[in-house]
């Protein structure tokens, strides 16, 4: 009984505020809310922050996002409502009735019944401007606010959705995850400069260090898997990684995040250079599909010509030459290279870059290393040890 009555209730309630459907105003995600097709007078709450005002004689616009997508919902509310309380930057939480818009800008729209300011904001104070397209170097000076730009905000979700595939991928094809440690005493292989850590305040004691021996950043995870595929025959990791370089180029930062692979029973070089291929080629195609608006805004304002380098990597297959194929290609180039290409001598990265423009701008591997340039445990080739099975 006490049931029936709450049920009772709560249709009462609903029938009270004119809401179409016998339940409660469900919170909505503005990408999930511009997705509806056939919006009907849904009751639905939404949260975000307010983009933009636009106030006229019986009717205010205001437009909300919440981070979920770039494009914003349309919010219409009647006169009733003060539009000083509404300003650029506010955060809101919108009740009303999704509806057909009839604008030709957007699907639906948000018919505001009630509105309430969870966070109000100076706007003339703010210091991102609504419509002002601000430089990198500006917004480095508000780290807490400049992800609600497009730009931004746009790259971010990019990052979410590669993120989300690599895992997906991994997964579907039987990886194991492996969460490797950021705190090592392993530099692996010398492959960069390493951070130590040490404790802020002074050990006391007779030990020297924190763990007894020198700690560090983590510059790869590889040995933590070389060890875990010696019970798993496929696994992964996909964390942070750092490096002491003191260097200021596109091609050396002190924190990214860097994937990695072991795999047990390879019986080629070619197997390993599939599940490369495949595993780029799932993660462009899932951020390509799931992210239309956030790369077409990359390739118009941040990157220009990247989405069609992407498709055009997807419609071909990448493409496998030995270095000593690849040396040859470098010398009868016309290019007048920083570094001459010479057999014996690895490649730069202007060699690198060369080789793929040369190859028609896709993915090209480069095999066969010579066996002094790679470390001692490369498997080494069936016809001889001159040269070793690196991609």
């Amino acid at each position: 009984m006490l049931g029936a009555r709450r049920l009772l209730g709560a249709l009462r309630l609903c029938s009270s505020v004119s809401c179409p459907r016998p339940r409660a105003s469900a919170k909505m995600r503005v990408r999930d809310a511009l997705r509806v097709q056939d919006a009907r007078g849904e009751c639905v709450t939404v949260q975000g922050w307010i983009r933009s005002v636009r106030s006229q004689k019986e009717v205010l616009f205001l437009h909300v996002n919440d981070g979920s997508s770039l494009e914003s919902l349309q919010i219409v509310a009647d006169s009733s409502f003060d539009s000083r309380e509404l300003t650029f930057g506010s955060s809101v939480q919108v009740q009303g009735q999704l509806v057909k818009s009839q604008s030709k800008r957007q699907n639906v729209e948000l018919k505001a019944e009630k509105i309430e300011v969870i966070g109000d904001c100076e706007a003339k104070a703010f210091p991102i401007k609504y419509k002002e397209r601000h430089p990198l170097e500006y917004l480095r000076q508000y780290p807490h606010l400049r992800c609600r730009t497009n730009a931004l905000g746009s790259i971010l979700r990019v990052r979410s959705e590669a993120t989300a595939a690599i895992h997906s991928y991994f997964k579907d094809n039987g990886f194991v995850h492996i969460h490797t440690p950021v705190l090592t005493s392993n530099d692996c292989e010398g492959a960069g400069e390493l951070f130590q850590v040490e404790p802020s305040s002074k050990i006391k004691g007779p030990k020297e260090s924190f763990f007894d021996v020198p700690a560090f950043l983590t510059v790869s995870g590889q040995l933590h898997l070389e060890v875990m595929s010696g019970a798993f025959t496929q696994v992964f990791t996909f964390g942070p990684t750092f490096r002491a370089e003191n260097s200021q180029s596109r091609r050396h930062l002190a924190e990214f995040y860097m994937v990695e692979a072991e795999i047990s029973f390879v019986e080629s070089l070619q197997d390993l250079m599939q599940v490369m291929e495949e595993l780029f080629k799932a993660t462009t195609e899932m951020v390509l599909s799931h992210c239309p608006e956030d790369v077409e805004l990359c390739h118009q304002f941040i990157a220009a010509g990247q989405k069609g380098r992407l498709e055009h990597m997807l419609k071909n297959n990448f493409l496998i030459i030995s270095y000593t194929e690849a040396i040859e290609i470098l010398k009868q180039a016309s290019q007048n290279f920083a570094f001459t290409p010479k057999w014996g001598v690895d490649l730069q990265t202007e060699h690198e870059k060369y080789l793929v423009r040369h190859c028609g701008n896709i993915p090209v591997f480069v095999i066969n290393y010579p066996s002094e340039l790679k470390p001692f445990y490369m498997r080494e080739n069936e016809d001889g040890p001159q040269n070793t099975e690196v991609a």
